[in-house]
């Protein structure tokens, strides 16, 4: 009888392409810019061979372009680029709930309120970076609890999208505290196992951060994911 599952131990282009997705989505390698694959190598202190590896992942997951006879280029997201991404999320987000819904959501509505406190914290504070590092953490605990490695992987690509969105989104909102709301509202209807209304909320709230950022409604396209 086996008493342990192997363990499972992470890929060294993996973590590579991880943390890359992480300084992109950050701005540390700004949309647009071109990634010199010598250069990398020696700042993270690889091989070119994995480089290149975690770069081709990036590319296929579409954070990153090929030009040719010109390299790899950070994308630069137009608004119809961001109103699809943020379709795909509420996609990934509402099956994610239903899937958690299925198993019971109270445990997870839980987590996600706690998180929610430490927005309201940096709401509180006018900290609009740490109001951010939040949403992000809010919306990657929902996806993960659902058990999926596919809509965790697809989420974590859109996240990283979404995170290159965040410095202007952070500006759109006069009262912080609103963005608060909306992630409290979807919790508490989690914990009621309301499946209808987590679904409404999670459209209107991206359906509102995409008016914010293009300033075009995005309510027939969202409604259609």
């Amino acid at each position: 009888m086996q008493r342990f599952e192997p363990v499972v131990r992470e890929s060294t282009p993996s973590i590579i392409a991880g943390k890359l997705r992480t300084a992109i989505g950050l701005g540390h390698i700004p949309p647009g810019a071109q990634l010199g694959e010598a250069e990398l190598a020696k700042e993270l202190g690889v091989s070119r061979g994995p480089l290149r590896e975690a770069m081709q992942r990036l590319t296929q997951e579409g954070l990153l372009i090929s030009i040719r006879n010109r390299g790899l280029f950070v994308i630069t997201m137009t608004d119809e680029e961001v109103r699809d991404m943020y379709v795909a999320r509420t996609a990934v987000e509402r099956a994610a709930s239903e899937l958690i819904l299925q198993k019971g959501a109270q445990d997870v509505a839980a987590r996600l309120l706690n998180v929610v406190k430490a927005m309201k914290k940096a709401a509180d504070k006018g900290d609009l970076d740490a109001m951010s590092e939040a949403d992000m953490e809010y919306h990657a605990t929902l996806v993960a609890a659902a058990g999926s490695t596919r809509l965790t992987r697809m989420h974590n690509t859109l996240l990283t999208e979404t995170r290159m969105c965040l410095t202007a989104l952070e500006k759109k909102y006069p009262d912080p505290h609103t963005r608060v709301a909306e992630h409290h509202a979807i919790a508490d209807a989690l914990a009621a196992g309301n499946e209808e209304l987590v679904g409404k909320l999670l459209i209107s709230h991206m359906d509102d951060a995409l008016d914010r950022l293009t300033g075009a409604s995005s309510e027939a396209h969202v409604a259609s994911a």
